[in-house]
């Protein structure tokens, strides 16, 4: 192993630690789950939502309906054992359901 190899991996490390250390590596991870939003909840769940952001370990939703609200209420804990499976740990503890006209 060369010193140009040792180089990039102390960087990682480095960044690694520090990612970890100021939780900006944990908000980047709870943040992912907006873009895997319409993969995880499926087309017809996706098409009538909008996720927004995760703040506090809560996710932010917009959605169309009232009736599409109630279903996803009664849905929420299924929902975010999804958003949480895979993770290193649990970036979602409850989703806040909001009403929009433009999801």
């Amino acid at each position: 192993m060369t010193k140009k190899d040792e180089g990039p991996k102390k960087i990682t490390e480095a960044l690694q630690k520090y990612l970890a250390k100021s939780g900006v590596g944990e908000q980047i991870e709870a943040a992912s789950v907006v873009p895997e939003w319409p993969t995880l909840v499926g087309p017809a769940i996706a098409a009538v939502t909008t996720p927004i952001r995760v703040t506090d370990k809560t996710l932010i939703v917009a959605v169309r309906s009232s009736a599409w609200m109630n279903e996803l209420k009664m849905m929420e804990r299924e929902i975010v054992r999804r958003l949480n499976a895979g993770k290193r740990r649990k970036v979602v503890e409850k989703i806040r359901f909001q009403m929009s006209d433009q999801p």
